[in-house]
């Protein structure tokens, strides 16, 4: 396939313009449940200390509070992509929507800890299903310059919703609305929810389906398999001290994915589709999603943590630091696709480079007063909004409208397997520095830096146009 000018801006042969009022509409409904299955992944965070004592959880049951959304999400991904391309995206969207409503009731009711992790499993899962349609819809709905818009929105909708989950958990908590508490911060998605659900149909057209196929049984059960050996370790490795069956579950991963990937080129209907990876937009940029996101989910927890711990800081005056990060965030990411469109490739080395300026800022702006940090977090926040914003178009520019939903659950899951690989990673230089906690953090972004290097790097793997 051939692109015109650059990928994000690129449209495919025989393609209209979309309607700009039916678009802006649809947009608008799925960027929705985009923000608010990403928002919960990070929320959670800020409430755990009134978790603990409300419900009584101990340090197991709370780490499988935040731990359970993550595995069942990242190992679901790639099936929940691969329903919506069988099933229908809209259809596959609105089930996913409406169990995570029902499932943050659940969250935002739980009599227990068991039941709160049991419902936060339950989200996970009805988010992969969910995620993937969002990118496949667009992909399929938007054409020309209105799909280059849409994939930012997305980006900054996603990205938002990581960087702001700290301040809106904080600020909900701090309200204490109907005395709900820490409840309030799954309750809210319950009316959010039901609203964007009544406005699917009306809002989001319809597409094909993929006929003549069926689900992957095979592909399915090796690559779910494979995800949860992979995950699981990553997430719970570094607070049990990475015992024996950490190494044996990463080893088995391996194993797991590798059987998957023979079953996928052998099977007459892959749940992956072999020639997705024959295009280098998708092959590169994939890999470069996995490593970027080693970057981030890390960077804002051991901030959380510097802050909180190393600073004294309340989460919602954590949270309002993080405005200096949504700024710089926002305003890069508006500007991405205008950049993108003058840069192609290197918009995603740009913002590498800045983010890593603005961790070699930090590095020098920490243990002085607080708000020195500010320049820092709006730098690496911009670096964030370069790279995110214009990433999942870069990607998915030569995806057919076949594939487009299971391309999307492969890019969604190599950010998934990203972020907990980071935190894994990462964290070993946090917890294995000396001296307090200040200097944890200024450890741990020379990691976070050297993933940012390796991002621009690969980012010049990809086609130029």
């Amino acid at each position: 396939m051939s692109h015109t000018a650059t990928p994000v801006a690129g449209r495919r042969p025989g393609e209209a313009a979309a309607s700009p009022t039916a678009s802006i509409g649809a947009l608008l409904v799925l960027l929705t449940g985009i923000f608010i299955t990403t928002l919960d992944f990070f929320i959670v965070n800020v409430a755990i200390p009134d978790i603990q004592t409300d419900l009584g959880a101990g340090a197991t049951a709370i780490q499988w509070v935040v731990a359970g959304f993550g595995l069942a999400l990242g190992s679901a991904l790639i099936t929940g992509g691969r329903l919506g391309d069988l099933a229908g995206r809209r259809r596959m969207y609105a089930l996913g929507l409406a169990v995570f409503t029902a499932a943050s009731l659940a969250c935002g009711l739980a009599p227990s800890s068991g039941t709160l992790i049991a419902a936060r499993v339950v989200q996970g899962l009805a988010a992969a299903l969910l995620m993937p349609q969002v990118l496949g819809i667009i992909n399929g709905v938007f054409t020309g310059e209105a799909r280059a818009k849409a994939f930012t929105a997305y980006g900054l909708a996603m990205g938002l919703g990581g960087v702001f989950g700290q301040l809106i958990g904080g600020v909900l908590i701090q309200a204490n609305l109907f005395g709900t508490g820490w409840r309030s911060i799954f309750l809210i998605n319950v009316p959010v929810g039901v609203v964007t659900l009544a406005l699917i149909r009306r809002t989001v057209p319809s597409q094909p389906r993929t006929t003549g196929t069926r689900l992957d049984v095979t592909g399915t059960v090796l690559v779910t398999l494979g995800l949860i050996a992979l995950v699981l370790p990553l997430i719970e490795g570094r607070r049990l001290g990475w015992p024996t069956w950490t190494w044996a579950s990463l080893a088995a991963s391996a194993v797991l994915l590798a059987a998957f990937v023979l079953s996928q080129r052998r099977s007459s209907a892959p749940l992956v589709a072999p020639s997705l990876f024959r295009e280098p937009a998708f092959r590169v940029g994939s890999g470069l999603a996995l490593v970027y996101t080693l970057a981030m989910a890390s960077f804002f927890l051991y901030l959380a943590l510097y802050l909180q711990q190393g600073r004294g800081l309340s989460a919602l005056e954590s949270g309002l630091l993080f405005v200096a990060l949504g700024a710089g965030y926002f305003a890069a990411s508006t500007r991405a696709t205008a950049i993108a469109a003058r840069l192609g490739r290197q918009v995603l080395a740009l913002g590498a480079a800045v983010q890593a300026a603005g961790c070699l800022l930090l590095l020098a702006e920490t243990g002085h007063a607080i708000g020195w940090l500010i320049p820092g977090l709006a730098l690496v926040g911009a670096g964030m909004g370069f790279v995110l914003a214009p990433l999942s178009a870069l990607v998915l520019a030569g995806v057919t409208d076949r594939h487009a939903a299971s391309a999307a659950g492969v890019l969604s899951t190599a950010q998934q397997v990203g972020n907990a690989l980071g935190v894994a990673l990462v964290g070993i230089v946090f917890y294995g520095a000396l001296g307090e906690v200040a200097d944890a953090f200024r450890a741990s972004l020379f990691p976070v830096m050297a993933f940012c290097g390796v991002t621009a790097a690969l980012a010049q793997l990809l086609p130029k146009r």
